[in-house]
């Protein structure tokens, strides 16, 4: 029954659940709970699979940061030669701060802001991706007064429908993200009349948690034929990029593995020059973390029994934000009939849930993980109700490294001054 768990370096062991062999009960006993716990070997597996797929195509993989941005996670894939994909001037940080490539970094984003602009700018960073035509003159100005030239690709709306959550669908002319297809090559003509900007690419991304390649291959299709236009009236690009939004196994999804995923994509630019750029993010940190917390109390109920937990929904905003399903399992068992549970938090929101009807034989101050919690899961995470953010650790063979402290109570009114 393990093997089938989403996290794929988890397995049951004497003392419970452990993680690359690392008892997780060891890990709550060190570093209380909540805590989220990432495996080392899960996130280069996953990286490693992209490459694969790859093979010796002229391409990149950029990390999309916003997913999981602890410095621990972005020096892994740092490490390993990955690019980043990032949406903020504090995301550029992080990934310098990692130790990344600036060179291999694309900015995305529909709302930059001048200092953003100007600090990506002095950094070198590879690409950005404009999202509208105030933002193409915004940036033609900065980098003028710093007499530079911005590499820039337009973020191209080809109105596919990538059949996934409407929140996290970005690519139909209704959403706020990039621009409409039908206004493309104008743009593209109005930048290269630009003394400041120097045009590089095309990028396209139709949403999150995609479990079908079919619309991202519609997409790609729409995306090429508008690429062979510009280089008929003499715009030539030097990247492709096709984005994330591969997804992942939750609950009962059956995802395309990156190999799968990508033949149908690669196959649309067999024999071209471009360089292709790739996006993902939940597909490389996903299932490569959980969060490990404990029961506080087990509240039967006239209609539902409720598991009150030491995680909430500030720890872990996807159920509540998304209604969205994240398997949770006892770490340690016990020989007691299963009772279903509403798995909840502390916080005082009817909405703080972590899971409906889940089966547990526990009892108060056992363990339990939520699993695929990798990605958005810390990012999202706040001090709602002033609670502390979670500690993080990876696991990294037998040795576990702190990459996040836990917050303290300090740590949270430090910043604050109560009126004189």
């Amino acid at each position: 029954m393990m093997t089938a768990l989403p996290v794929p370096t988890l397995a049951a062991g004497p003392a419970g659940l452990t993680l690359e062999g690392v008892a997780l009960a060891d890990i709550a006993a060190r570093f209380g709970t909540p805590t989220y716990v990432y495996s080392r070997a899960a996130l280069t597996g996953a990286y490693q699979a992209y490459q694969k797929a790859l093979g010796m195509r002229k391409a990149l993989v950029c990390y999309a940061v916003k997913a999981n941005s602890s410095l621990g996670i972005l020096s892994v894939f740092a490490k390993l030669g990955a690019g980043f994909d990032i949406v903020s001037g504090g995301e550029l940080a992080r990934v310098l701060a990692a130790g990344g490539d600036p060179g291999k970094v694309i900015f995305s984003g529909v709302g930059k802001s001048v200092d953003e602009m100007r600090f990506a700018l002095e950094t070198g960073i590879g690409c950005f991706n404009v999202e509208s035509a105030a933002e193409l003159d915004r940036l033609n100005d900065v980098a003028t007064q710093l007499g530079k030239r911005a590499p820039i690709a337009f973020r191209v709306n080809p109105d596919v429908n990538p059949n996934t959550h409407p929140y996290i669908s970005t690519g139909l002319r209704g959403n706020k993200f990039g621009v409409a297809f039908t206004e493309a090559l104008d743009l593209y003509r109005k930048a290269a009349r630009m003394p400041a900007i120097e045009i590089s690419g095309i990028d396209c991304h139709i949403g999150s948690q995609l479990l079908d390649p079919a619309p991202m291959a519609e997409a790609a299709g729409k995306i090429l034929g508008l690429v062979d236009q510009l280089a008929r009236e003499g715009i030539h690009l030097d990247h492709i990029d096709l984005g994330g939004g591969l997804g992942i196994r939750y609950r009962d999804e059956e995802p395309p593995t990156p190999t799968d995923y990508l033949k149908p994509l690669l196959a649309c630019f067999e024999g071209r020059s471009e360089a292709l750029c790739f996006e993902p993010g939940r597909s490389l940190v996903g299932n490569a973390g959980l969060l490990l917390t404990r029961i506080e109390y087990l509240k039967p109920g006239v209609e539902k029994n409720f598991a009150i937990i030491d995680a909430a929904m500030n720890d872990l905003a996807r159920p509540a934000l998304y209604d969205a399903w994240h398997e949770i399992v006892a770490v340690a068992p016990r020989e007691l009939p299963a009772t279903r549970y509403e798995v909840v938090g502390p916080i005082c929101e009817s909405g703080d849930f972590l899971g409906h009807d889940r089966d547990l034989s526990v009892a108060p101050g056992d363990l339990l993980a939520i699993l695929s919690a990798g990605a958005y899961g810390m990012t999202m995470s706040s001090n709602y109700n002033t609670r502390p953010r979670a500690a993080e650790v990876l696991v990294d063979g037998d040795t576990v490294h702190v990459i996040r402290e836990r917050e303290t109570l300090e740590h949270l009114l430090k910043g604050e001054r109560p009126l004189p």
